[in-house]
């Protein structure tokens, strides 16, 4: 038996374990001191049990083991799945139609998740209902300073902004992925079709647009190497929807409104992606991030900052 670690990931270290009856996947939580409630293994374990077979499309799920004396850490085992992961989401390699096929099957999967019925598959008590945007800025806020290393102006301002800004809440409730982003997807090997969505580790029950928002930063992101945005590329001639696109999309598949107040849910996303940032640059200062990209990553919480500011600002 053989265990590899994958490239990638900013969190949980992942492992393809091939042994005599098959190929298989490892997740785990990382070494060291760890913020309290991350690295989740176990509730992507749960998400994993109560989806598969249903209409999102997952890895199945094997075993959780909760003795951390047996490898080091809570670890669990899930099925390979064989197919492709597109790292950058300008989808290199694949012609314009495609890219917009890759992009469509992408909604119909998000649209799909926010579909599923929490209290039917068992999960109707995996997070808070209701106030979620409020929630998760106190939430991000005190993640933030606990891995704070340095004043970073732009952050502190943006994290008061939106809490002034912060809507009513509406009442929606669904699964909530948490990382929505084309590198958490698994892809069949020649068609643009979503087989598996991994990396749980940030899902509860939350508001569905979140999610939405989350997965259209790719499109003000600039071009970088640890997460590569779609900023200045002419994404018309690469058969790649534009926002309006696929936020329509996603409406007409999903039945919800858009909300007016659209950038704040953008800077919202931005603001929680500068916070997991900066738990990432944290935890390479103490040696203990799961990728060599982590210093890299890390060091992109003062440009996300400034985007989600520029964004509530409007």
């Amino acid at each position: 038996m053989t265990a590899t670690k994958f490239k990638g990931g900013q969190s949980n270290p992942t492992y393809l374990v091939e042994a005599a009856s098959g190929r298989y996947v490892l997740r785990r939580k990382p070494p060291g001191t760890l913020l309290p409630s991350a690295h989740a293994v176990d509730r992507e374990f749960r998400v994993l049990k109560a989806l598969h077979g249903g209409a999102v499309p997952v890895a199945e799920p094997l075993h959780l083991c909760t003795d951390a004396s047996v490898i080091g850490s809570v670890f669990y085992l899930m099925q390979f799945v064989e197919g492709r992961v597109f790292w950058d989401p300008s989808l290199p390699g694949l012609d314009a139609p495609a890219r917009g096929a890759t992009y469509e099957a992408i909604i119909a999967t998000l649209a799909a998740l926010h579909g599923v019925d929490v209290a039917a598959v068992g999960l109707g008590d995996y997070g808070k209902p209701g106030n979620y945007f409020a929630r998760q800025i106190h939430r991000w806020s005190e993640q933030y300073r606990a891995s704070e290393t340095g004043p970073l102006p732009d952050m502190d301002a943006l994290m008061a902004a939106l809490a002034e800004r912060c809507p009513a809440d509406d009442g929606a409730v669904a699964l909530v992925h948490g990382d929505f982003r084309i590198d958490n997807l698994m892809f069949h090997p020649s068609e643009p079709r979503v087989l598996a969505v991994v990396d749980w580790e940030l899902s509860t029950l939350g508001h569905p647009l979140a999610d939405l928002g989350y997965f259209c930063m790719a499109l003000r992101l600039p071009r970088n190497p640890a997460l590569p945005g779609l900023a200045g590329l002419d994404r018309a001639a690469l058969g790649i929807p534009d926002e309006a696109a696929l936020l329509a999309r996603y409406s007409e598949l999903s039945g919800r409104p858009i909300p007016a107040d659209w950038p704040f849910v953008l800077a919202f996303s931005f603001f929680r992606l500068a916070a997991i940032a900066q738990g990432v640059a944290k935890r390479a200062l103490q040696g203990n991030a799961s990728s060599e990209q982590a210093s890299q990553a890390g060091r992109m919480t003062a440009m996300l900052a400034a985007q989600g500011l520029s964004l509530v600002k409007r």
